[in-house]
């Protein structure tokens, strides 16, 4: 299994980081993908990669809960960083999120936008957080339709017709987690109008574990219990969903 999305970098996991890599390992997770969120984020998920190199795999992106206004400094720091190296999988995690707040409306297209544009110049795909914004996020990715390399809806949570509209957009596909497994989700029926060469899987770690572990913090070994409510939702045994998932990350990440 791979865990396209987990912070991996994030203090819940300090304490005991080779522990939850180890239980990772021995639960099948071959990679782990870990999503910037900011400048400081940058150095942390540099040196969790640099301590488990060929497991864990940086992005670099300003996360729209932490556009502020002095975004445009931030992102010009942070693209003198990715145009000097070239470890970066993803452009992530960008988007917009108007759930709390849209003080900083504006700056987060804007941001959004730009980084739309990193994931053009650099062929790199799209790690996008989405929430109480989708018409305004698609808006935008349909100026660039033609042009986009692919990446992830991270975290869907949507209806079918949301499904619908994201996977309008080729070599795009939707990030499953946790909310899968909860009792009140309606995931379950959407995802059986979606094709199962469109969904990888993901645990947003630390946030969002699955039943029967909810409440707990999260980690990529929990990522079975997706895996398995996923395999259930679709009709098909785990190892078909293992299989069809890695393929799809082969796909829109390249490797």
């Amino acid at each position: 299994m791979i865990d396209t999305h987990i912070h991996l970098d994030g203090e819940e996991y300090k304490d005991d980081l080779s522990a939850v890599v180890e239980r990772a390992k021995a639960a099948n997770v071959s990679k782990v993908f870990i999503p910037g969120i900011d400048l400081k984020s940058v150095g942390t998920i540099a040196d969790v990669c640099f301590k488990f190199p060929g497991f864990a795999f940086p992005m670099i992106g300003l996360h729209p809960e932490e556009v502020k206004t002095d975004w445009k400094q931030v992102l010009k720091e942070m693209q003198s960083i990715l145009t000097k190296n070239k470890e970066y999988i993803a452009i992530g995690e960008v988007g917009l999120d108007f759930y709390w707040s849209r003080e900083f409306e504006q700056e987060q297209l804007s941001a959004f936008e730009e980084q739309v544009k990193w994931s053009i110049e650099t062929r790199l795909p799209l790690m996008i957080h989405c929430r109480k914004a989708q018409n305004e996020m698609v808006h935008i990715l349909r100026k660039y339709r033609n042009y986009l390399p692919g990446g992830v809806f991270h975290c869907f949570t949507g209806n079918e017709k949301e499904a619908a509209e994201l996977l309008s957009f080729d070599n795009f596909v939707l990030g499953i987690g946790g909310v899968l497994t909860f009792k009140k989700s309606k995931l379950p029926e959407t995802l059986q109008t979606v094709p199962l060469d469109r969904i990888v899987l993901e645990t947003d770690g630390p946030y969002m574990a699955p039943v029967p572990l909810r409440g707990q913090r999260n980690e990529s070994s929990f990522l079975v219990y997706i895996m398995e409510k996923l395999a259930e939702a679709k009709g098909v045994s785990p190892e078909v969903v293992e299989q069809k998932t890695n393929a799809n990350v082969e796909r829109v990440f390249g490797f």
